[in-house]
């Protein structure tokens, strides 16, 4: 085998193989920390043609959040619908959420099918300007997502992950470590039980020098629609978000109040922010969107001040 090192020990599995570094005749192999490590392991040729493919993508943004049911699908969805609301931007919504992808009911696209052409997978378009590719879809892997769908031309990739730190998000930073990712939107809910794992999620995006956009509170307070008075459901007991951000020195980018109007237009794959435009939630999601805008144009123009 042409990568089994001189030095390695008899049986030696290869510094290519998943085994590598991991079997019994690898005790006490000097090379058996590297290999174990991944570091011998040659660049995964689909990060240069991930790179390549997605060059057309001026912004990418990742949501985040350190476990389920904070609503990270729902803030996605409205994401992607909020920026593609201007009819000039092109905008796509990829859903790599393998543990419950939630996007195409969300979007109102249950049942569809994705179709291949000469150029790669085509999204399922739901306006004009918003495409939606989902592993709801097809079960594939995410590689081929990033490398074999035509996107086009497009001014924002949203991308909505799995809950935790696993394979999954390791797997999307790497691939995409060959583009320009402008960074995360962390996704929690007021309560210190969602915190614990956020914080976990701002670790991991700091290890792997993920830049973080900014944290969104979900579910902060339910707001009334008949008299317009909040309630906590879920109490901050620890200061929230709020507190967590400013002992991390993050951005808080907003609360989203909870209303019961929001799971009802996620359930009939309707955009909540043209079904109630002027609900407090609907302005929460305005605010934050514009100010996910201007970070992503601010650092187009910090790149373009330092060429």
């Amino acid at each position: 085998m042409s990568d089994v090192p001189d030095n390695a020990n008899e049986h030696c599995p290869g510094t290519q193989s998943e085994q590598a570094g991991k079997t019994s005749s690898c005790q006490g192999c000097p090379n058996q920390k590297n290999c174990a490590s991944g570091a011998t392991k040659a660049p995964d040729p689909a990060i240069a043609e991930i790179g390549a493919k997605l060059s057309t993508v001026k912004h990418k943004i990742l949501v985040l959040s350190g476990k389920g049911g904070v609503g990270k699908s729902t803030f996605s969805a409205h994401l992607a619908h909020a920026l593609a609301n201007d009819g000039t931007k092109e905008v796509a919504l990829l859903d790599v959420d393998i543990c419950g992808p939630s996007i195409p009911r969300i979007m109102g696209l249950e049942g569809e099918q994705v179709h291949q052409s000469g150029s790669g997978w085509s999204p399922v378009y739901v306006e004009e300007n918003l495409a939606v590719m989902s592993i709801g879809f097809l079960l594939r892997m995410i590689k081929q997502f990033l490398r074999d769908v035509d996107w086009g031309d497009l001014d924002y990739l949203i991308v909505d992950t799995p809950p935790g730190t696993s394979d999954e998000h390791l797997s999307i930073v790497q691939y995409l470590s060959s583009t320009h990712v402008d960074g995360a939107v962390i996704i929690t809910t007021p309560q210190e039980v969602a915190l614990q794992d956020v914080r976990k999620e701002i670790r991991f995006c700091q290890k792997v020098k993920l830049p973080i956009i900014g944290v969104v509170e979900n579910m902060s307070g339910f707001v009334c629609p008949s008299c317009k008075n909040t309630s906590q459901i879920f109490p901050p007991t620890s200061g929230g978000a709020e507190r967590m951000c400013e002992n991390l020195k993050l951005p808080l980018l907003g609360k989203v109040p909870l209303d019961p109007r929001i799971a009802r237009s996620c359930d009939e794959g309707k955009s909540f922010l043209n079904e109630v435009p002027d609900s407090p939630a609907a302005k929460a999601y305005h605010s934050i969107v514009q100010s996910i805008q201007d970070y992503c144009s601010n650092r187009v123009t910090d790149e373009q001040s330092t060429d």
